[in-house]
């Protein structure tokens, strides 16, 4: 059996496979090395994933792919896995870049973007990441990222640029004020995945021509602060997560205005990674 996962901001996609046959899909909460003890993720393993398992299972291989996943923080999340889910398993623990070129590439190259709460991208060979443009987050980057669409309209609507109907809409749907807004943002934790959670205004507002623009704009500058630093003139350009699942329409119009050749978009790199797993 093998068990693939990937982890993103807010939840982890489980999935055991026998051979190509897929067994079971298991969903658990976001597990980050980055910010979580060895301790912790051990509990959230043990309390969370091991019981779905069903008994018996003999794991021989595991595959994590996820946000934080660093070669130095990697060897953490490697020993609770082996601690809790099976100590006798090969297990491989990668960058969530890793495992969205293995998803939408294959074993082909390709430039490889994910576009959810945060964004980054790179370049693939077929085999490895050769070059991996630093994302800096959602304060200096993380280009069309839902953090950033987010920080975009929050800042246009109370800059008065998107108009006063506009306006009190959001106001009323989130049910927030000017003061809360800036509360969450510069006071209370986690801003970027404050703001990641208004973005789906735009989504339902986008038949309203300045709020496609801004969304159109902020994909044109994440392709041109990012993936034209790749060889985009040669090779597909491959978009996973949900906010560029949720825009694909409008990343394929950024596309044809910045010249780059789109290929696959899916809202999550599970079903690929299904697929490449299936055929080895």
């Amino acid at each position: 059996m093998r068990l693939i996962a990937d982890s993103g901001s807010t939840k982890t996609d489980w999935c055991l496979m026998d051979g190509s046959t897929v067994m079971k899909r298991i969903l658990t909460k976001g597990i980050n090395p980055f910010f979580e003890t060895e301790k912790e993720i051990e509990y959230e393993l043990s309390n969370a994933l091991v019981p779905k398992i069903p008994k018996g299972t003999k794991i021989e291989a595991i595959h994590f792919f996820g946000a934080g996943c660093t070669p130095e923080k990697a060897p953490i999340l490697a020993r609770a896995l082996m601690m809790q889910v099976s100590d006798e398993a090969r297990v491989e623990v990668c960058s969530d870049m890793v495992g969205a070129a293995r998803a939408l590439c294959g074993n082909e190259p390709g430039i490889v973007c994910i576009l959810g709460t945060g964004s980054n991208s790179c370049e693939y060979d077929g085999k490895k990441i050769v070059k991996n443009v630093s994302p800096l987050g959602f304060i200096l980057g993380d280009e069309g990222s839902g953090a950033v669409l987010g920080k975009i309209l929050v800042g246009d609507l109370l800059k008065n640029q998107l108009g006063e109907e506009l306006k009190e809409k959001f106001l009323a749907q989130y049910h927030l004020t000017t003061a809360e807004i800036i509360d969450r943002v510069y006071r209370k934790p986690f801003p970027n995945s404050f703001l990641a959670s208004l973005q789906p205004f735009l989504e339902e507002n986008l038949d309203n021509e300045a709020i496609f623009y801004l969304v159109m704009e902020a994909f044109s500058h994440f392709i041109a602060r990012n993936v034209m630093q790749y060889d985009y003139q040669h090779l597909l350009v491959h978009f996973t997560g949900s906010v560029a699942y949720a825009y694909r329409k409008v990343l394929e119009k950024s596309a044809e205005l910045t010249g780059i050749q789109l290929g696959k978009i899916t809202k999550s790199p599970m079903e690929g990674l299904i697929q490449y797993y299936g055929n080895l």
